[in-house]
């Protein structure tokens, strides 16, 4: 495979660079080549963060270009919106669809915008979209803050991602300290159930 580009874009406190450097330490386990960007935006809590992972041969650097990402990982709706520059026609956009009202939002007193006004969006770049509620299925398997794996799930399950579902587990064994593993395992599951079968919105 010549290049695989992830663009992940949220808010800070999502898991949006646990979530980049599981996907990043899952495709060195299968020895592929592999970049995972610097973070762009701020980190804090309510802050825009995107993060690019980029697998392939044909990858030497660890920047998205704009149209470029075969998948957009939205954890915040609004962020994914801003983000879909680096989207194109080909694009598979997964979104949960937990809104956190950006803090330019909230300093500029602006509404935050309709689900259906967000969707409408996206479609002028791909129709390959995918929502699910990550906060709903992260609680079902235990602890809100795996909504980062749920997405990662919801991933894996599209078939797109060069990297196997073992990997994936076994990446997160190295990474998730033991007592949380069973919780984040559960979550990886929920996501790629949810996908599979079809519960999710597209």
């Amino acid at each position: 495979m010549e290049e695989f580009n992830i663009v992940l874009a949220g808010v800070g406190g999502q898991g949006i660079l646990l979530a980049a450097e599981i996907l990043g330490t899952a495709a060195i386990r299968e020895r592929s080549n592999v970049q995972v960007s610097e973070i762009h935006g701020m980190a804090q809590r309510g802050g825009a963060v995107i993060s690019n992972v980029r697998i392939g041969e044909k990858v030497l650097s660890p920047t998205v270009m704009e149209g470029q990402a075969d998948v957009l990982l939205g954890f915040e709706p609004v962020e994914t919106v801003r983000n879909l520059r680096f989207a194109s026609e080909k694009t598979v956009v997964i979104m949960n669809e937990e809104k956190i009202t950006p803090i330019e939002l909230i300093a500029k007193q602006m509404n935050y915008p309709s689900m259906k006004d967000i969707t409408r969006k996206i479609c002028r770049f791909t129709k390959k979209i995918i929502v699910l509620d990550a906060a709903k299925l992260a609680k079902e398997a235990g602890n809100i803050l795996t909504e980062n794996i749920v997405l990662i799930g919801a991933l894996a399950a599209t078939g797109k991602l060069p990297i196997k579902n073992e990997s994936i587990t076994e990446t997160l064994r190295e990474l998730i300290p033991t007592k949380h593993l069973d919780t984040n395992v559960k979550a990886f599951k929920l996501g790629y159930e949810n996908v599979k079968k079809g519960k999710a919105k597209a």
